[in-house]
């Protein structure tokens, strides 16, 4: 199936370690959007709670998101927030 994917991915930090997560976070959307594949890549604050963050991304199929979920920029940023993430939820999303 080469149908578009749209990935919700929520990202809450533990309290003490917002601003390194939100940092990182922001790291990986310029590589993100260089890639194949890539037709949407938007990070989100919560209004009320900061340490939650959403992503909204939309990938042209699944298998290039796949890729993208393999490449370097995302092994660095799970390497650099490892402690500091509290939960991590992704839905992988089709729209009608």
């Amino acid at each position: 199936m080469n149908q578009k994917l749209t990935i919700v991915a929520r990202i809450e930090a533990q309290p003490e370690q917002i601003e390194l997560v939100k940092t990182e976070l922001l790291k990986l959307i310029e590589p993100t959007l260089a890639e194949a594949g890539c037709i949407q890549y938007d990070l989100h604050q919560d209004n009320d709670d900061p340490a939650v963050f959403m992503f909204y991304e939309n990938w042209e199929n699944r298998e290039l998101w796949q890729a993208h979920m393999n490449n370097t920029h995302l092994a660095e940023y799970m390497n650099a927030t490892a402690g500091a993430v509290a939960s991590f939820t992704l839905n992988e999303m089709t729209k009608f």
